[in-house]
């Protein structure tokens, strides 16, 4: 199946990208511990969010195609998808 990647997803990893670029240079600069924690803390999120983006984006489109090739597995799709954002935790 082939996976979208809107633009919703590329953007975020955009900011995820120039964020952690600030973080390396929060620690070129030897700031504080517990502001690069935060920010790392901030990635995180946003990465994991990014996570969610693409996994929504991409269920609806896997069910839709399961569903026209006369395979009736959509749960099977909404259980892969929920086990996929679990293991990203």
């Amino acid at each position: 199946m082939n996976m979208i990647y809107n633009d919703k997803a590329i953007n975020r990893l955009k900011r995820v990208d120039g964020q952690v670029k600030g973080i390396l240079k929060m620690i070129e600069d030897g700031r504080d511990c517990k502001e690069v924690i935060t920010q790392l803390s901030a990635a995180r999120s946003a990465i994991d969010r990014t996570i969610a983006v693409i996994v929504s984006s991409n269920l609806e489109n896997c069910i839709r195609e399961s569903i026209e090739a006369g395979d009736d597995e959509s749960s099977k799709i909404v259980e892969e998808a929920v086990n996929m954002l679990v293991k990203s935790r």
